[in-house]
């Protein structure tokens, strides 16, 4: 499995791609994680997929070093789903 990419790493990308300098790039970069996170209720980027809201139901759960019985409340967690086209891209068509 290829390891994960650094910021610094898809900025120096972006910027040979385009050829524009590595600091226009990093603004880019950061600029679209502002978008994501202030400008929509449910952010997505086109082709790769979106963030949503998930509500996780309260369940029993174990410490797993005393093997106790432990309540976890409920709570409200954010998931990305990857688009069709993102997996299609990745994994290949079926």
């Amino acid at each position: 499995m290829a390891k994960a990419m650094t910021k610094s790493q898809i900025a120096d990308f972006i910027a040979k791609k385009a050829d524009l300098k590595k600091k226009v790039a990093v603004q880019i970069l950061e600029d679209l994680a502002g978008w994501r996170t202030k400008k929509r209720r449910t952010p997505h980027a086109p082709g790769l997929g979106k963030l949503v809201l998930v509500n996780r139901k309260a369940r029993m759960g174990r410490n797993p070093q005393t093997g106790e019985a432990i309540k976890i409340p409920a709570k409200k967690v954010v998931k990305f789903r990857v688009a069709k086209a993102c997996k299609e891209a990745v994994l290949g068509k079926k």
